[in-house]
């Protein structure tokens, strides 16, 4: 845990002094805030949550697409000293039930979208207990509660800021404690290391539910007094019109969002906008140089997590697929059982790893169990990233022999995908439920532009076809799946392979994947009902997705 340091240590700090700032603080389509205004509206917030706060966390639950009520929350948050919630929107049913229930919250910001996403759902707060931003008498509230702006004289660099919803290894979710003192430093350091300066304008077109959004962009604009600029949800065909409209210079993105940007119909003025930079992860070497064609802004790479930050140092001379060098000694690749050092790995011509057994384990930092802030009512989890004294990542990697390290995929049963992290234990326990489905079971497929797809193997008696199954409007009923759940690829089999005890070989259908012999059906898009549409795959279909893999230069990920 941070040491309790000085109050300008925290995020409540950094707000403060934007006091009087007649900068543009936070821009939205139909409105401008100077600092001054997003510093007073936030501090109009925060009295607004003592009035409401109860016994018990002082946590808010939000709710919301990015606009602007969700940045302002942030501050009085930070002002008043509770602890900001940010809800999942794309979680559905009970598995939405089941996570925000965890986090105890006792107040709840939404809005009446929110409010038909949450109906049915109990997650533990009374209705009289959700502030809708669009009711009203909302606004009103607010502004009865206009005050001179100052923090909680409780407030320290420890005080707990967020709970960000991240996944582990176990299927269950888990809510990753992040502090003022630690947040506050993410947005100083980075505004350096992501050359966030006073004059730019921060295009977030991430929810802000996501640590993308918050450590990459809201901090570090914070920190360094630029402009905040929100897109309510990201959109391939506006991203480049709202970049034009804010005359944004700097944005945050997943490797997802790239592709999809990068696939709309190129034209001749592309270049005329005022982008020069972004941050993010994920996007494919072949992918940052087209963006850098047509749009002249240099695409930078990291690694982090919600939990950690500050293990990988940038460094110009790395490889394009790799992510920099190990920041300090403490950094390293090891064998989970045996805590040995990994061999270097050596690569052949397509950058793959030739020696995976040896020179592939997981990411350490022998020195970050301090630095760790923990998940929220879960030792279990805690006890799983702090072992032997050592911050063990979850994640998998390996550092070549010149020293630089590479990202080597998620150790569990978790599907990254557009960078969000989803649990393939929960998509097998949907997709058994199914009556004539004798067994099951679901993994991580690499996409061909950047992370994981979900791929279901399926059992069915003899004689049963997949059509039988009516497996899309089956997989549309099953509120807990969410929307990204549900699985691109089905392999079907009367016989999926087996160890001598019984048990699915799991491993050996993911390194097949949609090249196995056995029939596999493709998601095609979504029916009118929203169910999921599959095709059976031919042939001509794999070799042109074997294509699309080679086109984005990632054939290594293809065993």
């Amino acid at each position: 845990m941070p040491d309790a340091r000085g109050r300008d240590e925290t995020i409540a700090g950094l707000l403060l002094a934007r006091l009087n700032d007649d900068r543009p603080g936070l821009r939205s389509r139909e409105r401008t805030w100077t600092w001054d205004e997003v510093v007073r509206e936030s501090a109009a917030r925060a009295s607004l949550a003592r009035d409401l706060r109860r016994d018990g966390p002082f946590h808010i639950g939000v709710l919301l697409e990015n606009v602007p009520e969700y940045v302002l929350w942030l501050g009085a948050a930070a002002l008043s000293g509770a602890t900001i919630v940010g809800i999942n929107s794309t979680r559905t049913g009970a598995y939405l039930e089941q996570e925000v229930r965890h986090t105890d919250l006792q107040l709840l910001v939404t809005d009446r979208a929110g409010l038909e996403l949450l109906d049915g759902l109990d997650i533990g707060v009374p209705r009289d207990r959700f502030l809708l931003i669009d009711d009203d008498g909302y606004a009103a509230q607010v502004a009865d509660r206009v005050c001179e702006p100052k923090p909680d004289e409780s407030i320290t660099p420890v005080t707990q800021m967020l709970l960000l919803f991240t996944s582990g290894t176990t299927g269950k979710s888990k809510a990753a404690r992040c502090s003022q003192g630690r947040l506050a430093e993410l947005g100083r350091n980075n505004s350096a290391k992501y050359d966030v300066k006073r004059d730019d304008v921060c295009y977030c077109p991430m929810p802000l539910f996501h640590g993308n959004a918050l450590m990459a962009l809201w901090a570090p604009a914070l920190a360094a007094g630029a402009t905040v600029v929100l897109a309510p949800k990201f959109s391939a065909s506006g991203f480049l019109p709202d970049v034009r409209f804010y005359g944004a210079t700097f944005f945050t993105y997943v490797g997802k969002a790239i592709g999809y940007v990068l696939a709309t119909p190129e034209r001749p003025d592309d270049g005329d906008n005022t982008l020069t930079h972004g941050f993010g992860t994920e996007a494919s070497p072949e992918d940052k140089a087209g963006f850098l064609r047509r749009f002249g802004a240099e695409l930078v790479e990291g690694y982090g997590s919600s939990e950690s930050a500050g293990m990988i140092e940038r460094d110009p001379e790395a490889p394009p697929t790799a992510f920099g060098r190990p920041a300090h000694d403490g950094v390293r690749i090891v064998h989970p059982d045996t805590r040995e050092t990994c061999a270097p790995a050596i690569l052949d011509e397509h950058g793959r790893v030739t020696n995976a057994e040896a020179a592939v384990g997981e990411i350490v930092d022998v020195h970050g169990a301090a630095k760790f802030e923990g998940y929220y009512n879960d030792p279990g989890a805690d006890a799983e990233r702090v072992r032997h004294g050592w911050y063990w990542t979850g994640d998998l990697g390996y550092v070549d022999v010149d020293g630089f390290l590479y990202f080597g995929g998620r150790s569990g049963d978790w599907i990254r995908v557009d960078s969000e992290n989803i649990s393939a234990l929960l998509t097998q326990n949907v997709v058994r439920r199914h009556p004539k489905i004798v067994d099951a079971v679901a993994f991580g497929v690499p996409d061909p532009r950047s992370g994981d797809q979900v791929m279901a193997a399926i059992e069915t008696p003899a004689g049963v076809t997949f059509e039988d199954l009516g497996l899309p409007a089956f997989l549309a009923a099953q509120d807990d799946l969410g929307t990204k759940g549900a699985p691109r690829f089905v392999r079907v089999s009367h016989a999926l392979p087996t160890t001598g005890s019984g048990k699915l070989r799991k491993k050996e259908m993911q390194l097949e994947g949609w090249r196995t012999t056995d029939p596999v059906y493709r998601w095609a898009g979504r029916a009118v009902r929203g169910a999921p549409e599959y095709v059976l795959m031919t042939e001509a279909d794999k070799a042109a997705l074997r294509e699309e893999f080679a086109a984005a230069g990632r054939i290594r990920f293809l065993p």
